[in-house]
């Protein structure tokens, strides 16, 4: 029995063969001089590229090179998490393979750990070859989740982080479906630190999903997932709504009374006092609706992910 390796490398992989050999060459020197022995899991989703003919012949030439097949495309979110669960070392690394995050920046990602952190993020401090309408998106989510989120998410963080096997062993333990794991990770507490470092520009390929909807989806997730506040406010939002009403209707009883004016005397004001209503009311139906939707995907209970196959490493049950 080969003994339990003490980094473990998490990477979600989807139609990404221009990406690999590239990653594999700057990561592996990091870890065979940072670490004391190490595996590196592919969490992959099937794809139409030869992603996954690469990693298997990647992994026939290197045991420590780890292979999870997906039953299909479950998203990057439950890539990670299966990664995870499928995780032996004593820490984790979380890493996309497009090399935008530096491979470089886990030995300082794992020199904190040695230090007695448990959970270190790394932090961005620039973002390139990023769109504006995706910085943008991103600014704004970490403003606002960073405002009503009851729980603490370090700012310009993402998913590129080391953590502690008492932390994966807490988010093991927990059975919520979304996979928002900076959220997680600030819910499970621990001593945590960020890093700062540069993110750099894709190396090939694009990105994918969508850098603005994909971001605006995964922000939503955090925000519903991790508060409540979104339901007071649109709780607010109707009573503000009644009382403009009230406010209107009174105009138009003084009108009548003392500038004998009928009601009736323009539609515009009444147009536009239906379209607000009718908008606050929409906005409340959706905001109430997300919570529903999330309500509906854990009361189910189907599994995060299910898994095809384990090239090197040993099955388990599925999560």
């Amino acid at each position: 029995m080969n003994a339990e390796p003490e980094i473990s490398v998490v990477v979600p992989i989807y139609n990404e063969e221009q990406n690999i050999e590239p990653f594999l060459g700057r990561i592996v020197p990091v870890l065979e001089r940072h670490t004391a022995g190490y595996e590196i899991i592919f969490a992959l989703d099937p794809g139409k590229d030869r992603t996954e003919l690469m990693l298997r012949a990647k992994a026939a030439q290197d045991a420590r090179l780890k292979v999870l097949i997906m039953t299909r495309r479950w998203g990057q979110p439950a890539a990670i998490m299966a990664g995870l669960d499928y995780a032996k070392g004593k820490a984790c690394v979380v890493i996309d393979v497009d090399l935008q995050d530096p491979p470089e920046v886990i030995a300082e990602l794992v020199a904190k750990w040695r230090e007695g952190y448990q959970v270190v993020s790394a932090q961005r401090q620039s973002r390139q070859g990023e769109t504006l309408s995706k910085r943008i998106v991103a600014w704004v989510g970490y403003w606002l989740i960073g405002r009503i989120s009851e729980v603490p998410i370090s700012r310009n963080t993402g998913d590129f982080r080391l953590m502690d096997r008492c932390v994966v062993d807490a988010l093991k333990n927990l059975k919520e479906t979304h996979g928002f794991l900076r959220g997680l990770v600030g819910y499970v507490g621990y001593r945590q630190v960020t890093v700062p470092y540069n993110r750099e520009a894709r190396l090939a390929g694009q990105s994918k999903y969508s850098q603005f909807t994909g971001s605006l989806r995964i922000g939503l997730n955090g925000i519903v997932a991790f508060s409540g506040k979104p339901l007071t406010v649109a709780t607010i939002m109707g009573f503000i709504a009644a009382g403009f009403s009230m406010m209107c209707g009174l105009i138009y009883v003084v009108r009548s009374i003392v500038l004998h004016q009928t009601m009736m005397a323009g539609m515009a004001p009444i147009i536009l006092m239906l379209t607000f209503l009718g908008g606050v009311q929409l906005v409340c139906l959706g905001i109430v609706g997300e919570y529903i939707g999330r309500i509906y995907e854990e009361v189910r209970q189907r599994p995060k992910y299910l898994v095809a196959e384990f090239i090197n490493g040993e099955s388990q049950k599925q999560q």
